[in-house]
């Protein structure tokens, strides 16, 4: 298999990172699609990804699988490097005791390579066929989230004490992040202690409020863009397919704002990663989690674009953000986390201060890079998205 060179080292959901999600195709037997997706995220790991997620609906739900956590395990069992995440898991289907438990037995296989990310759900079949109420998922996740937060850092484990496993989860806290796509849903991450993760369809300007709400509220956790991406000429039809079925199950609140199917699309590489470098600056987002697959595209044409966002997209996006963190208001000097206003501009450009805990050690990297060419807009790491 060809490869583009070892993985960057990254913590998973850490700053600046670019993961991939990985979903089921059509077309296969249940084998081929656990080893189509497996292959897939070895793939995406030989060709520059920090990491991978997965994500849960249920009764055969098209395109997604039941069991996203377990996924991940088979793919940090042949993945070389990198990390991966079932996120989001629908968190409202599950004891959240059992849910750490597994978590931390996974991280403790594969340490520093696991994360998190949970959901209240919006799919009443996934409620349904577990014999749930579906009108009780959103007090119960209330709960859940600060609960599942302080198990996977090793705290408040009360009866839980004896289990190896989230015992030492307070050495190495598996970082959580939390679906969260209104005010109300920010807020409660933020006072969970659990980073954001947008969909992939929302305007920047929504995205950008909701960051400032969690900022607002103390959020210090990671802040996860996903985002639909083609390179080359993109299969529209699938796309509008998907987003058909999006409209049926998501709420009103949402939908309004969605811009048109939520894909980035250029058939010029340097296009599509200057308009994410964008995206993720304006919006304030920590990491890139970048989305290929739906219901329509074959396993043949996600390798291509996997292989060909490693070759072509993902050099030049590390170049941008490079750019960007050089170009980051000073964060202050000599305390090695930044102080007042000066630390919460770049917070909120998206930028951790120096010494943050998600940094990522790259080999041979640098934080500057002397002619960085200055990025389109202006200089303050908030220029508009290239459309």
């Amino acid at each position: 298999m060809e490869s583009t060179g070892p993985i960057r080292a990254a913590v998973p959901f850490g700053t600046g990172s670019v993961s991939l999600r990985i979903y089921p195709h059509d077309g296969l037997d249940a084998s081929g699609v656990a080893a189509e997706a497996i292959g897939q995220a070895v793939l995406a790991a030989t060709h520059g990804f920090d990491g991978v997620m997965t994500s849960e609906h249920h009764g055969g739900f098209a395109g997604y699988l039941p069991n996203p956590l377990q996924v991940a395990g088979w793919m940090l069992d042949r993945m070389p490097s990198g990390w991966a995440a079932a996120a989001p898991v629908l968190l409202p289907l599950r004891p959240v005791a059992l849910l750490a438990e597994e978590v931390a037995w996974l991280a403790a296989l594969h340490p520093g390579r696991v994360g998190i990310g949970v959901a209240i759900g919006g799919l009443e079949l996934d409620f349904r066929v577990m014999g749930l109420d579906f009108a009780a998922r959103t007090a119960g996740f209330r709960v859940a989230l600060p609960r599942l937060t302080a198990l996977l850092r090793g705290a408040e484990l009360g009866e839980l004490a004896g289990d190896r496993a989230l015992f030492e989860c307070a050495a190495r806290p598996v970082p959580v992040v939390g679906a969260a796509m209104s005010p109300g849903a920010v807020r409660r991450a933020a006072q969970a202690g659990a980073g954001i993760l947008f969909d992939g369809g929302s305007e920047a300007a929504r995205l950008r409020e909701l960051t400032d709400r969690y900022l607002d509220a103390g959020g210090v956790g990671p802040r996860v863009l996903i985002r639909r991406v083609w390179l080359g000429d993109p299969p529209r039809e699938a796309f509008e397919r998907q987003l058909h079925v999006y409209r049926g199950y998501s709420p009103a609140a949402a939908l309004r704002h969605w811009r048109g199917t939520g894909f980035v699309c250029h058939s010029d590489a340097t296009a599509l990663a200057d308009e994410l470098a964008a995206l993720r600056a304006e919006i304030g987002a920590t990491c890139l989690n970048l989305r290929i697959h739906v219901p329509g595209i074959s396993a043949e044409a996600a390798r291509e674009q996997i292989a060909a966002l490693g070759r072509e997209v993902l050099p030049r996006l590390r170049t941008a953000d490079t750019c960007q963190r050089t170009r980051a208001p000073d964060t202050g000097a000599g305390t090695g986390t930044g102080t007042g206003t000066q630390a919460e501009a770049a917070r909120r450009a998206g930028v951790d201060p120096p010494g943050a805990a998600d940094a990522r050690a790259v080999p041979g990297a640098a934080d500057t890079r002397p002619g960085c060419d200055p990025a389109p807009g202006d200089d303050t790491n908030t220029q508009g998205v290239q459309r």
